[in-house]
């Protein structure tokens, strides 16, 4: 009896895993490196020290905002992958398409970090996280429609993720929209407490209850 590669071709989630965690972690490490320290010129202050580096207040802002953007699509797709039994071809690639948005933040970051005032900037670090999110979303859509999502999980499992993807990119999407007649401090403080309720998880926020 004869067997199509396709059929027997990246079915191991451990390689998906951990081909993740490597490109996070490497995406997680470049936005760190867009902070680079102050060149001042002699003789030196503390003022001038201090100067530098409120200048250097929206790339700390920015980094931030990465550093818990990337540690959300990470966990959401760590959770994912704990509810499949197999892997196959197609969920391969689909991680990898979602891979290949995360590592463009480190470009989008600094994009933002250097544009902080313009909202092109914000728009295209939004399209970002948006595109991120649609491709986690598929991934997983993908998975139940392919029969890869364990026996034990049971349908609420799956509505949850879904629920929360869905959730997420709406708060993001109106994170832009402040941003948009705000102005891109308000629409990024806004979006790292959207953040920090999915990170923090608080039981009272009613966010987290639905």
């Amino acid at each position: 009896m004869s067997v199509a590669y396709n059929q027997i071709a990246a079915r191991s989630l451990d390689r998906i895993a951990a081909l993740s965690d490597g490109l996070f972690a490497i995406a997680m490490t470049l936005i760190v490196l867009e902070i680079r320290i102050p060149t001042l010129s002699p003789p030196t202050t503390d003022a001038m020290l201090a100067g530098a580096l409120g200048d250097l207040a929206p790339r700390f802002l920015t980094y931030l905002l990465s550093f818990m953007t990337l540690g959300i699509f990470w966990n959401g797709q760590q959770t994912q992958l704990s509810y499949l039994s197999r892997g196959n071809r197609d969920l391969s690639w689909l991680s990898l398409l979602f891979l290949a948005i995360v590592a463009l933040f480190p470009f989008t970051t600094s994009l933002l970090a250097e544009y902080f005032d313009l909202r092109l900037a914000l728009g295209l670090y939004w399209l970002n996280i948006f595109a991120t999110g649609v491709a986690i979303f598929a991934t997983w859509l993908y998975a139940e429609h392919a029969g890869l999502v364990r026996d034990d999980a049971g349908p609420e499992i799956g509505r949850a993720i879904r629920r929360r993807i869905v959730i997420a990119q709406a708060l993001y999407g109106l994170g832009f929209a402040i941003g948009l007649v705000f102005g891109t401090l308000p629409a990024v403080v806004f979006i790292v407490l959207v953040q920090l309720n999915f990170a923090i998880a608080p039981r009272f926020w009613v966010l987290n209850r639905i």
